[in-house]
């Protein structure tokens, strides 16, 4: 090889391992309290992201997501308990900010809604089958001259297409 590929292929590596992302995650804190720490994930689990929505605050980096968070560390080393907490953000926030909503009358439509759509959909696709499959034995079969008739249409249109 030449010189020239040599230093072209060492600048190429070079930019590339320059380049390289790193696929590690964002390390947390060092926790003064471990047990604490762990507390507050496992609550942080519970709680939806209001920002992100798919995720919980305790994957979520959005800065409302970070505050959450904080009010859940606040709380636990004011004594308060897990339920207590989660008490404060629901009424605070409503139902949605739990990551499992519980099922009740206001929160109907979020567990049922899925299942409700699907059924709707299933009936709609079954009633179009049943509607074009009666459409289908609706259609009057032809009677014998009519299909002397359409032969010789066919004939006279593929005479004129050799043409």
């Amino acid at each position: 090889m030449s010189s020239t590929v040599v230093k072209t292929f060492k600048a190429l590596a070079l930019v590339l391992l320059l380049c390289n992302p790193a696929f590690g995650r964002e390390a947390l804190p060092a926790a003064e309290d471990p047990v604490l720490e762990q507390r507050v994930l496992a609550i942080s689990a519970e709680l939806r992201c209001l920002v992100c929505q798919n995720q919980t605050i305790a994957d979520s980096n959005a800065p409302l997501a970070i505050d959450l968070k904080n009010q859940v560390r606040e709380k636990l080393k004011q004594g308060q308990s897990n339920s207590e907490i989660l008490d404060f953000m629901v009424a605070r926030y409503g139902d949605f900010v739990l990551y499992r909503p519980p099922f009740k009358a206001s929160t109907v439509v979020l567990w049922l809604g899925p299942l409700l759509l699907l059924a709707v959909g299933l009936f709609v696709l079954f009633h179009r089958l049943v509607r074009r499959r009666a459409a289908a034995a609706a259609e009057p079969e032809l009677s014998g001259d009519e299909h002397e008739r359409v032969a010789k249409l066919l004939a006279a249109e593929n005479k004129t297409e050799k043409r």
